[in-house]
């Protein structure tokens, strides 16, 4: 692991700018292989390169989640080349990232999974529901791509389409996506969003007539409350999930 020798509010330079960005992506995808988010070696997480918005870094295409380090991150530009590093990046994964972060300038992270009830809550007609707390982080703020195949460049467009200004958006029959001005705040968002749609899925089983919905009101102040915790850096569980990814293997790191 790189020594940055940093003192408190050092100015941080290109370059280790860059290497605390990789070591965040990298953890997250041992967070996600912790949590059972991952499909083998599917499934993609990437950020921005910090101080070079045209280049993003993401996994080589046969690393499972939990193989993936800082230093085996690839930089890639917008329009498909590998800027270092000559490992294979996925192109369905491509087509879907470089859609959002060509056309969402505050957009620094893309998260992408396919998990179980993620698929089966994005065949659900109705969506995602706003009957619990967790749900209500994304009132407002949620759309939906519907499925064509496998991701390819020329579904760029409706992807980037589809998810206007969202943080989230269900692609149907397929799986989630969530986005961030961070890796630290997608994180958050995966995380409460798949904490909504795990709990849906057991409250629907109990019977559609069992179920209290909120008011449309109480959803819409919960979102708010939620956007003034982002809005002011206030989400503070990163720190933790890297010491949980610390005690279980810090290899991630290097």
């Amino acid at each position: 692991m790189k020594n940055l020798g940093l003192l408190k509010n050092q100015a941080l330079s290109t370059e280790q700018s860059e290497w605390i960005a990789r070591v965040d992506l990298a953890a997250a995808h041992r967070v996600a292989d912790a949590y059972n988010w991952t499909q083998l070696i599917y499934n993609h997480f990437t950020c921005r390169v910090p101080n070079e918005p045209e280049h993003f870094l993401v996994k080589p295409n046969d690393l499972m989640f939990k193989e993936v380090t800082a230093s085996n991150l690839q930089k890639v530009n917008l329009d498909g080349h590998l800027v270092n590093g000559s490992a294979e990046i996925n192109p369905s994964g491509f087509a879907i990232h470089t859609a959002i972060l060509k056309s969402r300038s505050d957009v620094n992270s893309v998260l992408h999974i396919h998990t179980d009830n993620g698929i089966a809550l994005s065949a659900h007609k109705n969506g995602l529901r706003f009957m619990s707390q967790a749900s209500m982080r994304f009132y407002g703020s949620i759309s939906y791509h519907d499925y064509h195949g496998v991701a390819e460049l020329d579904e760029s467009e409706s992807i980037a389409r589809d998810i206007g200004q969202s943080k989230v958006m269900i692609m149907r029959n397929h799986g989630l996506l969530v986005v961030g001005r961070s890796i630290t705040e997608a994180m958050s968002r995966l995380n409460y969003l798949m904490s909504a749609i795990n709990s849906q899925l057991k409250i629907e089983a109990t019977g559609i007539e069992n179920i209290l919905m909120p008011t449309p009101d109480v959803c819409e102040r919960a979102a708010k409350q939620w956007n003034v915790l982002e809005d002011e850096g206030k989400l503070k569980e990163w720190p933790a999930m890297l010491r949980w990814m610390d005690s279980l293997d810090n290899s991630y790191r290097y």
